[in-house]
């Protein structure tokens, strides 16, 4: 009997289901139905095909019962249905082309009706022959991009790496599983994972056990584990539901300081330590600290212990990626924690495509502790609906004082998320901005510009009177979009000429800034701001992604703007400074 698919063979299914219905034309609504449900498959950290055969896949946010019969029919007889007669009508090579960035199923659809390209070997040819351009909406730069994208390999396989709040979402898991295990004495995490990185390739798991073999087995049979290899008495291996590699190795207690070390730092922290060690006659690695002179080999229970016989100051994990963590003169700064936050600047609500009201947010906001937040809702002209008019904005100005007026213990500041126009300026009228509590702007149009272009426009944006902080600065998605073409280092020279603020946007797909700039606009004197850009109120629990990009940053509490009590942030903002 075959092996049930994998959450990951599931989540794939539908998305080809998702591709080739909308390669069909078939209604928005059936086509996002399928793509949620490839999301929660792929997410989810149990078997999806074990909760189908017990009943309760529907349990899975985006799989209803119509859902449940397909992953059914998958199960039982290797394929779907609707599947296999989408798949007779279109070419294997016409959904190979939807991978490719800018194209997707429309696009492709249309390619194929219109000039009969249903392979990508016909889409290059086609490209080189500059014979895209005469189809409306496909112009040269879509024939550059689709050669450079086809000679990249791009759309050949998916991305091998996971963002870190889903790598966490599960590691974490494990970990705590293991800590229950009667052998288990110490279980960490290590690795990328562990440094808080952007995404993460595998998990590391490092432990001290009283029967070490014990454990080693116990991951296998973990119900987070899909699948295992055989373990062998102080090491197993295993693979996540969401396709997560798992390395566990299990030390004897003396040895664990030196494991943990090893498996936390990066590649480059690792090596200048163990160059550090041999210009002071030592040698490092997982299994000790070797002596040259004594030929003694000294075994640390602690990290701690590692670096002191080094002659290094201990640096948090997040700082282990040889930028200086390991210099003579490294003081460890002491790293800004989510705790820290006494505020929040940039969240959404009903007025635009949030899904709470002001009431609820700020209700949300006292119960984390929050002294003041912001709500900043879209404005008119950022591109994706649900905005907010002029006229509504006025109108939200009213509701954020009933707010005010009603509800203790918390400082709700009326204010926006203004789209920055391609001339650096924002979309609404500067007296209505004067009206505002807050103003921050964030680019959501005209992606494509030119860097000089682009840089303009930002530096423009810095020096807008009432555009007290700039939103995701460099418009990244990890993994998915990269950033404008942007000369950041002029727009943080700006930002800290004009008393601007720079956002570290806490969303888990963004992360923006990223550390090295966000160190680099805190090296110059600018002011940093985590924020949640929350859409809901269980949302705001993202300034944790933030707050890792911050450590990694090394950026102290008094570089972080909303750490600081509403009366003295109040006084930072541009319209207070007047």
């Amino acid at each position: 009997m075959a092996a049930d698919p994998s959450n990951l063979e599931i989540a794939a299914a539908f998305d080809e289901l998702a591709d080739l219905y909308e390669l069909d034309g078939a209604i928005v609504h059936r086509v996002l139905a399928y793509r949620s449900a490839a999301k929660a498959a792929r997410e989810a950290t149990v078997s999806v095909a074990a909760l189908t055969r017990k009943g309760t896949v529907t349990s899975l946010p985006g799989i209803g019962k119509t859902l449940e019969e397909k992953i059914l029919a998958l199960l039982e007889t290797g394929d779907i249905p609707s599947a296999v007669k989408l798949r007779a009508k279109y070419p294997t090579g016409l959904l190979e082309m939807t991978r490719l960035p800018g194209l997707g199923p429309k696009r492709a659809r249309r390619l194929f009706d219109e000039l009969g390209i249903d392979s990508l070997e016909m889409l290059r040819a086609a490209a080189e022959g500059e014979q895209l351009r005469g189809i409306r909406g496909f112009g040269p730069k879509f024939e550059a991009s689709v050669l450079s994208s086809i000679g990249a390999g791009i759309g050949d396989k998916p991305a091998q790496r996971v963002l870190l709040h889903r790598a966490l979402g599960v590691g974490e898991q494990i970990v705590a599983a293991l800590r229950e295990h009667p052998a288990a004495e110490r279980v960490e995490l290590a690795g990328s994972a562990r440094r808080q990185a952007d995404s993460v390739k595998d998990l590391d798991i490092v432990a001290t056990a009283t029967d070490p073999g014990a454990l080693a087995r116990a991951l296998g049979e973990l119900d987070l584990i899909e699948s295992a290899s055989a373990p062998n008495e102080n090491a197993a291996r295993g693979r996540t539901h969401t396709g997560l590699p798992v390395d566990l190795r299990v030390v004897e207690p003396e040895n664990f300081g030196n494991l943990l070390q090893h498996f936390t730092g990066s590649q480059a922290h690792n090596v200048a330590l163990r160059e550090a060690a041999v210009r002071r006659g030592l040698h490092v690695s997982e299994y000790g600290i070797l002596d040259d002179q004594s030929g003694e080999t000294l075994r640390c229970p602690s990290e701690e212990a590692v670096y002191e016989r080094l002659g290094l100051a201990y640096p948090e994990p997040e700082l282990r990626e040889n930028r200086g963590e390991l210099s003579p003169g490294f003081v460890p700064p002491r790293l800004i924690t989510v705790e820290d936050l006494r505020g929040d600047l940039h969240m959404h609500t009903t007025a635009s495509d949030g899904r709470n009201s002001i009431e609820q947010m700020a209700r949300a906001a006292l119960e984390r502790g929050y002294e003041y937040i912001a709500i900043t809702d879209h404005s008119a002209t950022h591109g994706f609906g649900n905005h907010v008019s002029p006229d509504d904005l006025e109108r939200q100005i009213e509701r954020v004082a009933e707010v005010n007026a009603t509800l203790a213990g918390i400082t709700v500041l009326a204010g926006t998320e203004t789209n920055i126009l391609p001339d650096g300026s924002p979309d609404y009228d500067d007296e209505l901005l004067a009206r505002l509590d807050w103003v921050i702007g964030s680019v959501h149009t005209s992606f494509g510009m030119s860097s000089a272009d682009m840089t303009k426009r930002m530096v423009a944006a810095t020096e807008h009177p009432w555009i007290d902080a700039i939103g995701h600065p460099t418009g990244r998605k990890i993994q998915s979009r990269q950033p404008y073409a942007l000369d950041v280092d002029e727009v943080i020279a700006a930002a800290a000429r004009t008393g601007t603020m720079l956002e570290i946007n806490s969303a888990p797909d963004r992360r923006d800034l990223d550390d090295v700039h966000a160190r680099a606009a805190a090296e110059h004197g600018v002011l940093l701001l985590i924020d949640s850009d929350a859409h809901g109120a269980e949302r705001m629990e993202h300034v944790r992604w933030g707050v890792a990009t911050a450590r990694r940053a090394w950026l102290t509490p008094e570089q972080v703007a909303n750490t600081r009590p509403w009366t003295q942030f109040a006084a930072l903002r541009k319209r207070a400074r007047g």
